[in-house]
């Protein structure tokens, strides 16, 4: 045992110089931490720097994505109008004849309406130039302020009588000569009611109409005779 505790304690000091020796240690400067200090926080700062662009890459890549997005929304609008509008212009394309044709239909209505006005003045102005001048015997002239109505002389005796209708009254045209006869005789108003014996009362009083005798019309001078359609009325009772 004394042998033995002399060798443990000159082993211990030989292993703990070797040790110590071993695991020396090179020193570090401060200059080398500032270095890699430095080199770290570039580091640092670049990640940083690419990290922010990342960012904004992304940030226009979404606007962009958007943007996209809407151009094709309206993309797609335009051509649904244009759809619309290739539809619309394909009805009309088929209706286009019809309607040219309904235009050149309405100018030579209207080039014939025209013709029609012209017509009509002329008539009008030739009568009023038949009016204005003195009218001769025999002339066939309308009722007016300065015309003496035709008188007749017979009517009572030549009034038809009625059966089985409602009392009521008759209207006759009729064209009455310088002379005081009955040319042409039409029904102007017949009885209110309908059926056999009505029609035969009317017929009745347009027959009975050619038989009376008028004192003929006269023009303004009182003397001149002149044709006239007047109207002669029958009270059936």
């Amino acid at each position: 045992m004394r042998v033995l505790i002399p060798l443990i304690t000159a082993f211990v000091i030989v292993m703990s110089g070797v040790s110590a020796s071993a695991i020396a240690k090179p020193k570090v400067t401060v200059a080398q931490l500032q270095a890699q200090l430095k080199k770290l926080t570039a580091e640092r700062d670049e990640l940083k720097d690419r990290l922010a662009a990342t960012e904004s890459l992304q940030e226009d890549l979404a606007a962009a994505q958007k943007s996209r997005d809407m151009a094709r929304q309206e993309t797609d609008s335009i051509h649904k109008e244009l759809d619309q509008m290739k539809s619309a212009l394909a009805e009309n394309q088929g209706s286009a004849d019809i309607i040219l044709k309904e235009l050149q239909k309405a100018k030579e209505d209207l080039a014939a309406s025209q013709a029609s006005v012209e017509t009509l003045r002329s008539a009008v102005a030739e009568a009023k130039e038949k009016q204005a001048a003195p009218a001769s015997e025999g002339t066939l002239v309308p009722i007016t302020p300065d015309i003496v109505p035709a008188r007749p002389l017979n009517l009572s005796r030549v009034t038809p009588k009625a059966k089985h209708v409602s009392r009521g009254v008759v209207v006759v045209n009729v064209l009455v000569s310088e002379s005081g006869d009955v040319l042409d005789s039409r029904l102007l108003q017949g009885l209110p009611g309908t059926g056999e014996w009505y029609d035969k009362a009317n017929a009745a009083c347009v027959d009975a109409a050619k038989r009376i005798v008028f004192d003929p019309a006269r023009a303004a001078d009182g003397k001149t005779k002149v044709r006239v359609w007047q109207g002669v009325g029958f009270l059936l009772d």
